[in-house]
């Protein structure tokens, strides 16, 4: 016998175990208990997701708030964390004292505050000497291993900053990197990745990157956004596994002194419309500036004109 396959049939003892199909009635017959929501209906356990948009249009402010949620079992915007859950924030490039801030900001006042101080932990790049691993290389996430034991979903603001390496539009550079996720998912923990939106609007790179994601939000400004508002910005879904209908209707969120606000998107792009009519502009001129169709205007006007609340014209 080849002493250098010890093992049965010729296979080295060291070798992979064998990838084996389970035919159909034993698969159904697996007990794999349903997947709960971590962030009601947006973030599943075991999923990996996605959220994107301009530079300072307010990712990590929502972000943030997506983590004091979940670890506090409380609601955030639209959505409602059922119970706290235990969260890891690795943030990649905003300065120390500008994250505690924001932290401090989203914390002050929300219910189950206890439950933040034990359920969510960060690590900032910025307070790490040499700073954070780089987790697109399996070094860095060897690194990485420890610290995200115990978390139940794993947040990543962001990945131009924690993911360095290779080309952005290649899919082959994300191959790496898709292997961890898929590792965190197997491993029982949620994963959120914060990313920049391109020129186009799009998430910055390749496509690829949302094929195994369960939900993708994309921010964006509102046509009417002034630089004197802050974080105001439409939320909408581009991929949505496991929920649909009014659950991943876009909105508009807000955060302002008072904290976060939010309404319809067809509300505030109304509105916008009326506005616009108001000071004397052509159909056509409001559709160009709101970017809709000629029809929206036209219905919207014609709602306004029939004395309808901008809260019924959805439509």
């Amino acid at each position: 016998m080849d002493n250098s396959f010890p093992g049965a049939h010729g296979v080295p003892l060291d070798a992979p175990a064998p990838i084996v199909p389970i035919k159909l009635p034993d698969f159904l017959a697996l007990d794999i208990p349903p997947r709960l929501n971590l962030l009601a209906p947006i973030i599943a356990e075991k999923s990996v997701n996605m959220l994107f948009g301009p530079r300072g249009c307010g990712k990590t402010h929502l972000g943030i708030g997506m983590a004091v949620a979940v670890a506090t079992g409380t609601r955030f915007l639209r959505w409602e964390a059922d119970e706290p859950r235990r969260v890891l924030y690795i943030d990649g490039e905003m300065p120390t004292a500008a994250l505690i801030e924001r932290f401090k900001a989203a914390t002050a006042g929300v219910a189950n505050f206890s439950f933040a101080e034990l359920n969510l932990s960060i690590l900032a790049a910025d307070y790490t000497p040499e700073g954070l691993p780089n987790l697109s290389t399996l070094e860095g996430q060897e690194r990485f291993a420890l610290a995200v034991e115990g978390h139940d979903l794993i947040i990543l603001d962001n990945i131009a900053t924690l993911c360095r390496g290779g080309k952005e539009n290649e899919a082959e550079s994300w191959a790496t990197l898709q292997a961890w996720a898929l590792g965190q998912r197997r491993a029982g923990r949620a994963v959120l990745f914060l990313h920049h939106a391109g020129k186009g609007g799009d998430q910055r790179g390749t496509s690829a990157r949302e094929d195994i994601m369960d939900t993708v939000i994309k921010l964006s400004r509102p046509a009417d956004y002034q630089a004197t508002e802050g974080a105001r910005m439409i939320v909408e879904f581009t991929k949505a596994r496991g929920f649909m209908g009014q659950d991943s209707e876009a909105f508009e969120a807000r955060l302002a002194d008072g904290g976060w606000s939010e309404r319809s998107a067809s509300n505030a792009r109304d509105e916008q419309i009326i506005a616009l009519h108001l000071e004397g502009l052509t159909q056509r001129q409001i559709q160009s500036d709101v970017g809709c169709g000629v029809a929206t205007v036209n219905r919207a006007i014609k709602a306004y004109k029939a004395g309808k609340p901008v809260a019924d014209n959805d439509g």
